[in-house]
């Protein structure tokens, strides 16, 4: 706890004086132009890895950057895509998965979790990717995990088209959906090429593209 209170105090020294018009600006509005979704791991942090200012993000953080279809007892993901979508009117949408992810090890590696159940509850919203990761040959078992990480991100870009908000959005021409997959390691991001069904580089993606799409690897 000393960190964070370090932390702040810091930023609130030295950061928040030099940038006191934007927090100005923001105090009473906000125009976010994206919605991130994204693993509450400790190791990815969308504006720190987007460097996006404040009020430029949307965030959505939970475990397996999971969105789950719309039902008639919409949750807190739910509220938030309609929020963010309907409301704030983002362009963008941008389901992220990353590397290591614990979450998709523990659905990959079928590890039980009867002693989380809440965990084991919430990470059945990846059942559909399961099923597809089980369905292709692995080298190894960090190979299923990788796979398991990107079948996760289709899966769950199929389950927000379910909102209607986005449905209705997508329609109209005034949202994109985006499907990424951050390694830690490395710092590289690979987007989902969904006609193909297969991620590449993302700073490669406005290049030729006639060029060699590439499966991710960890």
């Amino acid at each position: 706890m000393k960190e964070v209170i370090e932390g702040y105090q810091q930023f609130k020294r030295d950061v928040f004086p030099a940038r006191r018009e934007l927090f100005r600006q923001l105090a009473s509005s906000q125009t976010p132009h994206t919605l991130f979704i994204s693993c509450s791991d400790s190791r990815l942090v969308p504006e720190l890895v987007t460097q996006c200012e404040p009020g430029e993000l949307f965030v959505i953080r939970n475990a397996g950057n999971i969105v789950p279809s719309f039902g008639p007892e919409p949750g807190g993901v739910s509220a938030t895509v309609e929020y963010a979508v309907a409301v704030l009117g983002v362009s963008d949408v941008i389901i992220c998965g990353h590397s290591d992810c614990g979450a998709m090890t523990a659905v990959a590696t079928c590890k039980c979790l009867d002693h989380l159940p809440a965990v084991s509850n919430w990470l059945r919203y990846a059942e559909p990717a399961k099923l597809v990761n089980e369905s292709l040959v692995h080298a190894s078992i960090s190979d299923s995990v990788d796979s398991m990480v990107r079948e996760n991100v289709i899966a769950q870009l199929a389950n927000i088209r379910t909102h209607p908000s986005v449905s209705l959005a997508i329609t109209q021409g005034k949202v994109k959906l985006h499907g990424w997959v951050y390694d830690i390691g490395s710092g590289g991001i690979l987007e989902l090429d969904e006609s193909s069904r297969k991620f590449s580089p993302l700073a490669l993606q406005s290049e030729a593209s006639s060029m060699n799409t590439l499966q991710f690897s960890i």
